[in-house]
């Protein structure tokens, strides 16, 4: 028996098939033709940009856009001129073959990235070697690696999966996957969670563990896997398996069930979304609400700023779609992790820290203007909220409303309608925003804690570096602290908090979150009915 980290729920009995080796032996050659040698970079970054576009299309059919935005990440980092032009340059002044000067590009990109401790250079990091790597087959004449599954109920064993090879995965053959590396909060994990595929990772050595063929139990509950089982313990988690099947089964009852605790408190368990069409999965699961519309995500995989027209097509859509259910839209978060390929970022040292969010949009109004101005036009047509990311001081809150109120003059102006009142209110994902929340609640209608940054801004413990995942931790209690904090006060002025961070849909939390008065629970389509279930329990 092995114990590792459960990073998506669920149990699973299949034969194991290892992933392959995608290593390639590079060779320095010199050329003479440095045209013939950049043309075929070129035919390799054309056909990497052809395959990553298909497995970003199967991924937002399969997981939604916001699952799939790292692909468009990958694709992004096809075009950059500073690692492309790098391997460009390298062929033409050293005289060598492109495999071996896209290595040393590589090479040299990722010692400056891992040698810093920030996440978005780390996931950057990650994505170069993604991304090289599929290059590299492509120059070789590799097919870059797929799960081609021939049997049902099998369980793909690999050292590490890469985003790409978890949006791969045939799930009508696929009963779980086990990983030597990662974290709960890694991307893989996340989409293994959507696609409902039971996942332990963090297993150190699981990949020489085992050979192919091999029979294994997986345990996405307790984060354990039995190597070649005995009939007994066969039988008793094909017991555990089909309770769990009903189960689920019978949480489905709840879809349509209005959410109140035991002591009749009502609560509201809604869905995050990246993309308007989400909201159908998020309504089919139960939920009541869109407590977080990432709004990012329609600004990405594209070459130019989306339009007004095109947003307010977007927000218009969601908020019919709900009939009256709660919409709250975030406005652009974008920085950090998530760069535009049309809009020039500035170099940071710790761009989570950095230039992003409201930051940005109060900088760039002529951005903000035009997502203010479509949201606006949208709220006639639902109970739409707007929500303001990464404030750290009510100054700028206020300054954020300004802009606002001179939105809605010119709309006004020009004889266009929009709803007379609309909630507007903050994300508590910083520390000093939950310490002054108390000053910030007599300004905003509502609160929305985003617990994923403010865990690892309380704690200085990046959420996706497994390295320190043992200080990550929801129920810290500094954390939890800050979160009733933020409860409290906004209780205290008449005002209403929620949560859309992922501990908002962690079930050992959901019991604690609901004493401290949590009002409003936001979280993936896939984890809102067994929320349901808990708080209506408790």
């Amino acid at each position: 028996m092995k114990k590792g980290i459960s990073a998506s729920k669920g149990y699973a009995i299949g034969n194991v098939v290892l992933q392959e080796s995608h290593e390639i032996i590079i060779i320095e050659k010199s050329i003479s033709d440095v045209n013939s040698e950049k043309t075929r970079l070129e035919s390799a970054i054309h056909l990497s940009r052809e395959q990553l576009i298909l497995i970003k299309n199967k991924a937002e059919l399969e997981m939604g856009a916001d699952k799939a935005a790292v692909f468009e990440s990958h694709i992004m980092l096809l075009d950059d001129p500073e690692f492309m032009g790098s391997v460009e340059s390298d062929i033409e002044s050293n005289l060598i073959n492109a495999e071996k000067a896209l290595d040393n590009t590589t090479k040299s990109f990722l010692t400056i990235f891992e040698a810093i401790e920030d996440e978005y250079l780390r996931e950057r990091a990650a994505d170069i070697k993604d991304v090289s790597n599929r290059i590299l087959c492509n120059l070789v004449g590799k097919k870059p690696h797929e799960f081609s599954l021939d049997s049902h109920n099998t369980v793909i064993v690999a050292h590490d999966l890469t985003p790409s090879d978890t949006a791969q995965l045939d799930k009508s053959k696929t009963v779980a996957f086990l990983t030597d590396i990662g974290g709960k909060t890694s991307h893989t994990a996340i989409m293994a969670r959507t696609l409902e595929i039971p996942a332990v990772v963090g297993l150190v050595d699981i990949s020489t563990s085992v050979n192919n063929g091999d029979l294994v139990i997986v345990d996405g509950v307790a984060g354990l896997v039995i190597i070649n089982p005995d009939d007994k313990t066969i039988k008793e988690y094909e017991l555990k398996k089909e309770a769990y099947e009903n189960e689920k089964k019978e949480l489905h009852k709840l879809a349509n069930i209005t959410t109140f605790t035991k002591g009749g408190k009502r609560i509201e368990v809604c869905g995050n979304i990246g993309k308007a069409e989400d909201v159908l999965k998020v309504l089919e699961n139960g939920g009541e609400g869109v407590g977080l519309f990432r709004t990012e995500f329609l600004y990405m995989d594209r070459d130019s700023m989306p339009t007004e027209d095109e947003q307010f097509e977007a927000y218009k859509f969601v908020a019919e779609k709900l009939q009256g259910k709660p919409l709250v839209i975030r406005t652009l978060d974008i920085g950090g992790d998530k760069k535009l390929s049309y809009l020039p970022m500035p170099e940071e040292m710790n761009p989570f820290l950095g230039y992003r969010a409201i930051r940005l949009c109060l900088d760039r109004t002529d951005i903000f203007k035009v997502q203010l101005r479509a949201l606006l036009r949208a709220s006639v047509f639902g109970n739409l909220k707007i929500m303001f990311p990464m404030i750290s001081s009510v100054g700028e809150f206020i300054q954020a409303k300004e802009i606002m109120k001179e939105c809605a003059d010119e709309l006004t102006k020009e004889g266009i309608a929009f709803s007379s009142h609309i909630d507007t209110g903050i994300m508590i994902e910083i520390p000093a925003a939950a310490v002054i929340a108390d000053e910030f609640a007599k300004h905003v209608d509502f609160f929305s804690i985003g617990t994923n940054d403010l865990i690892q801004y309380t704690l200085a413990a990046d959420r996706m570096n497994e390295k320190v995942s043992y200080i990550y931790d929801p129920l810290h209690p500094a954390v939890l602290k800050l979160i009733k904090m933020t409860i409290d006060a906004a209780h205290a002025n008449g005002k209403w908090c929620g949560m859309c961070g992922e501990m908002a849909g962690d079930e050992t939390a959901t019991k604690i979150l609901v004493e401290y008065g949590l009002d409003e629970f936001s979280m993936s389509a896939s984890s809102i009915l067994k929320a349901k279930k808990i708080i209506m329990e408790t």
